[in-house]
């Protein structure tokens, strides 16, 4: 019998497809991704513009945990769906807390976002 874990080598490109899809998928598939990664971008890209490295590094930080919890929060919720189609006590705790998490990454992501932007931004 051969080993399911054992490949014929190292493929990275390969490993970079599969990130790649899943992203795409949940882009696509998941508004609160989707508009997420819309918000975060613009400031992303305005303090690395005007170089200001540690803003550039915490909103990263910050849209790469939200998104890491967003992603895992939904691929739980379509695991909960596929092993159990009907409503189920258990299954209902399990996605809230996924859903609990998801949430503390979402409220920490938009604190950084509001600091960063009003730092970045302005108002005169």
């Amino acid at each position: 019998m051969s080993n399911p874990f054992r490949t014929s080598g190292y493929r990275p490109l390969r490993k970079l497809k599969v990130i790649l899809a899943g992203l795409q998928v949940a882009v696509l598939n998941d508004f609160s991704v989707a508009y997420k990664l819309v918000l975060s971008v613009p400031i992303l890209f305005i303090s690395f513009l005007l170089r200001q490295w540690v803003d550039t590094s915490i909103v990263l930080l910050a849209m790469g945990l939200m998104l890491i919890a967003e992603l895992f929060n939904s691929a739980l919720e379509e695991l909960c769906n596929f092993v159990e189609p009907q409503a189920n006590e258990q299954i209902r705790i399990t996605k809230d807390i996924a859903a609990a998490a998801a949430g503390l990454s979402i409220l920490v992501w938009a604190i950084i976002l509001v600091i960063e932007t009003a730092r970045l931004l302005p108002l005169r």
